[in-house]
């Protein structure tokens, strides 16, 4: 390994610790020993069988942001040893995203696979060295001899001559076995309280097409045989996992102080990461989208990256609400109103501010001048006076939310309804409602109204308070038509993964509403994505990805404006 594609150094001249992780790194530099002179090199190493969602997205920043803090590498590795499901797809599904969220690997891409020959002699080796043998147990079998606490598991085959089980090794490599007939395990300790310390399984037979390697190989290593291999291969110092590989840990550095490896790295596990409303089983996932619960791996409902990338979530934002839910030891989940919390916040700093109705009805400003029209000067966003400012159309045909009048009002009801207060119309003027048409059905299709012509930019000449609210609206002959669609939660149930629930049976029946006819500014007709805009008093909306185009405008809601999350 070279340090030509150094990631950048960030807090590096402090080194600083913000985590235990990094405590535990800043110690093993302290120190020296087997990690004396080294540089921190950490990987990310994602199965290709799936689309990254907000949990890898911990994982990740953890990986990335650690390499980053200390001055040093990270490898992106694509854990392909299981070809059932892995596919190129996902492969590039995958770089995409992390190029997304703002990080590089340089020149250090690899993929298990390209290990399998020197895992595979590191295998033999085991066998040599009496470490490894066949064995012929089924899969019934396996679960009857296993044993239990206090009690040893068992295998008929584990004084099997080193001979035979190279032969027979050498055999299932060539193919000359179905699929479970004989399976290569490392000869531990039986009697292990730790089961996955129990003689495990190292190696087995699938006859199936590798998405990179074709039908050259049929036979795989697991997992906890092949990625310390990989890390040692690769120079990784600190192999840093999720929690559930705390227990494989001691298998972990088995394999690296029993096979000829050039390094000696160190696991260090953290707490995944939880969010209520949601699931990240990819298996899950894929089964919501191979039988249509969701539009695809990218559906905005989904927690998958690219689907939050469509539903308008920025890099900064998840990048922010990963780093201040912080690293732990102690799983825990987080509020899904707390990842929408840290979009909020992004977006209020930096979406431009436009006015749009979702619901429109006709308002008719009496008094103005017909074929008349003036236009208004408008900041883009109040927080950041170098967006600059745009021009918004205004004349006697408008717009406004169905919801902004009442024929009838309600206690203190204060918008628009016959002998109501004045209300502002917003950056323009002020209005009184004088009443309403109705269609043949008693529907109100029409609100009347006259203006102050002397309350230019929605503030009355004289003073006076206004008692009314301030109500947004379009320009009818200007407008642009758009289709919005309204997302709420994936599940109804905060917890759909919980107890003995089928997860299918809290899919929340109203997670999506699609509003056709919603009339825009027109300085919207050619918003394209990734473009994040504030809906005045409505919420966050953004371009569609997939399916907006100039003259068929499609907005996503990216988060409503009301914040619910309690810091």
């Amino acid at each position: 390994m070279t340090d030509e594609h150094t990631v950048p150094a960030g807090e590096s001249e402090s080194f600083a610790p913000q985590n235990f992780i990094h405590a535990f790194i800043q110690e093993d530099i302290a120190q020296g020993g087997q990690f004396e002179g080294m540089t921190v090199h950490t990987r990310f190493p994602p199965e290709p069988n799936g689309y990254l969602h907000i949990g890898h997205c911990k994982a990740l920043i953890i990986d990335f942001g650690s390499a980053e803090k200390f001055g040093g590498l990270c490898n992106l590795r694509f854990d392909d040893t299981n070809p059932t499901k892995e596919d190129t797809e996902y492969v590039d599904a995958i770089q995409e995203d992390i190029h997304w969220l703002g990080f590089d690997w340089g020149d250090r891409l690899f993929f298990g696979s390209d290990y399998f020959e020197k895992t595979y002699e590191l295998a033999v080796d085991l066998i040599k060295q009496g470490l490894a043998y066949v064995c012929e147990l089924t899969p019934e079998e396996f679960k009857e001899y296993r044993g239990d606490v206090g009690v040893p598991a068992r295998s008929p085959w584990r004084d099997r001559p080193t001979e035979e089980s190279l032969a027979l090794f050498e055999q299932m490599k060539n193919g000359e076995f179905p699929d479970g007939k004989f399976t290569l395990r490392a000869k531990i300790d039986l009697e292990s309280g730790n089961f996955n310390m129990r003689d495990p399984v190292i190696y087995r037979i699938r006859h199936v097409e590798h998405h990179r390697q074709g039908s050259k190989w049929c036979i795989y290593p697991m997992y906890d045989f092949a990625h310390p291999i990989q890390d040692a291969l690769e120079g990784i110092t600190h192999s840093l996992c999720s929690l559930e590989y705390e227990d494989h840990r001691p298998l972990y550095n088995w394999v690296v102080e029993h096979c000829d490896l050039p390094s000696k790295p160190r696991q260090i596990e953290f707490a995944r990461l939880g969010i209520n409303y949601t699931v990240m089983s990819k298996r899950k996932l894929r089964k919501l989208v191979e039988e249509n619960y969701v539009s695809g791996w990218d559906d905005p409902r989904m927690p998958t990256l690219c689907g939050l990338r469509r539903r308008g979530y920025t890099p900064a934002s998840i990048r922010d609400f990963c780093e201040r839910i912080g690293v732990a030891k102690a799983t825990s989940t987080v509020e899904f109103g707390f990842l929408e919390h840290c979009l909020r916040e992004d977006l209020n700093e930096h979406a431009r501010r436009v006015m749009a109705v979702l619901r429109p009805i006709k308002l008719t400003v009496t008094n103005y001048p017909e074929g008349q029209s003036e236009t208004f000067e408008v900041e883009n966003n109040p927080n950041r006076p170098e967006d600059g400012t745009r021009q918004v159309t205004f004349s006697r045909n408008l717009y406004i939310e169905a919801d902004d009048f009442m024929e009838v009002p309600i206690p203190k009801y204060k918008r628009l309804y016959p002998g109501g207060p004045e209300c502002r119309l917003k950056g323009a003027y002020l209005i009184t409602c004088t009443g309403c048409i109705k269609d043949e059905n008693g529907n109100v299709v029409e609100v009347l109204c006259e203006y102050d012509p002397d309350s230019k930019g929605g503030n009355p000449a004289d003073g006076r308070k206004v008692k009314g609210a301030t109500l947004h609206w379009v320009d009818a002959a200007t407008a642009v038509d758009a289709e919005v669609r309204l997302y709420d939660n994936l599940f109804s149930d905060p917890d759909p993964d919980g107890g003995d629930k089928d997860f299918l049976d809290c899919l929340n029946p109203a997670s999506l509403e699609v509003l056709t006819g919603c009339k825009l500014e027109a300085s919207l007709a050619s918003a394209e994505a990734p473009a994040s805009y504030q809906f005045m008093r409505l919420g966050y909306f953004c371009p569609d990805s997939r399916d907006s185009k100039s003259g068929a405008l499609v907005f996503n809601r990216s988060v409503s404006l009301k914040d619910s999350f309690k810091a």
